[in-house]
């Protein structure tokens, strides 16, 4: 049963950027489920206030994480839900989402070492490099102040809250519901490595495998 529709609405689209790499603007589709005490005045702020608590920073294996709404395009008429007085609106928007695809390359921060191998993280993404996949001349130093790998000539340091840039070679999503991927990349041939100790440009050519958990 219809309650009737909103209509179409446009918000201020000042926040649509041109982007590039892993971040991209898509068109998305979502439901909202209203209880009859929001049936008023406000009913179209009250839709679009639920769309942004429910949809941003919320993650799909299809699209990635949702970083913000940028505009709604239409929110269509109310289906009144049977035996519950609750209305769904459909909405119709378009939002940025952030998903690493091959070819691109990433900024990550290192969080953690330890002799297991790094963590990461590549914004909302959490990231573990196995200690397999890192060089043989890289040694786990956990007397180091911090923690840290380091190559055997120590001209090579990784270490919490230095910074690492990756290009993604390969990747694989898991074919369960939970949106995982297993990224083969390469650090570039010249890698960056900033930490309130150590400013530096090193030649590291290697790959390592990261594996990837995303959750919502």
């Amino acid at each position: 049963m219809e309650v009737g529709s909103v209509g179409n609405v446009t918000m201020n689209a000042s926040r649509n950027v041109g982007l590039k790499g892993f971040f991209r603007a898509i068109s998305l589709e979502h439901e909202i489920l209203l209880h009859p005490r929001y049936f008023g005045p406000q009913l179209l702020e009250t839709v679009k206030q639920k769309l942004y608590t429910e949809v941003e920073g919320t993650c799909t294996g299809k699209y990635g994480f949702v970083i913000a709404v940028t505009s709604i395009d239409n929110i269509g008429a109310g289906l009144i839900q049977p035996g519950q007085g609750f209305v769904v609106y459909p909405v119709k928007y378009k939002a940025i989402v952030f998903r690493p695809f091959k070819g691109e390359v990433l900024d990550a921060v290192v969080t953690q070492v330890n002799k297991v191998g790094m963590f990461a993280e590549i914004g909302p993404l959490s990231c573990f490099i196995s200690h397999h996949s890192i060089p043989a001349d890289m040694q786990f130093c956990p007397n180091f102040n911090p923690p840290c790998y380091k190559s055997k000539d120590e001209d090579v340091v990784i270490q919490a809250d230095d910074e690492i840039r990756l290009k993604i070679v390969g990747t694989r999503v898991d074919a369960s519901g939970i949106f995982r991927h297993v990224l083969y990349v390469k650090l570039n041939d010249v890698m960056l490595l900033y930490s309130s100790n150590h400013i530096g440009e090193v030649s590291l050519p290697l790959y390592m495998k990261f594996c990837i958990s995303l959750s919502s």
